[in-house]
C-alpha cells in the first residue's frame, strides 16, 4: 500500500521528571494530551481529545485516573 495509517505510541516519559496533563484552548475548548516537565513546566503534546473515550485511553497508556489528570489553559 502507497498511504497507510502509521501507528504511533507516546513516547515513555519518567513518572518522577513528567506528569500527564491536559491542555485546553479558553478560546475554541479544543483539548489536548501532553506531558509537562516538572521542572522546567515544558509541555510535550501527545494526542488530540476529541471524546471520553480519548481521554480513558491517555490515561489507561500513563497510568492514572481521567479525574486525577490536571487541566492547564
Amino acid at each position: 500500500m502507497l498511504f497507510r495509517k502509521h501507528e504511533t505510541k507516546p513516547a515513555p516519559f519518567p513518572p518522577e521528571e513528567y506528569e500527564p496533563v491536559i491542555r485546553s484552548s479558553i478560546c475554541t475548548g479544543e483539548r489536548t494530551a501532553c506531558v509537562r516537565h516538572r521542572e522546567t513546566g515544558k509541555v510535550h503534546e501527545i494526542m488530540l481529545i476529541r471524546n471520553a473515550q480519548d481521554l480513558a485511553q491517555f490515561a489507561g497508556q500513563y497510568g492514572v485516573a481521567p479525574e486525577a489528570i490536571q487541566t492547564i489553559y
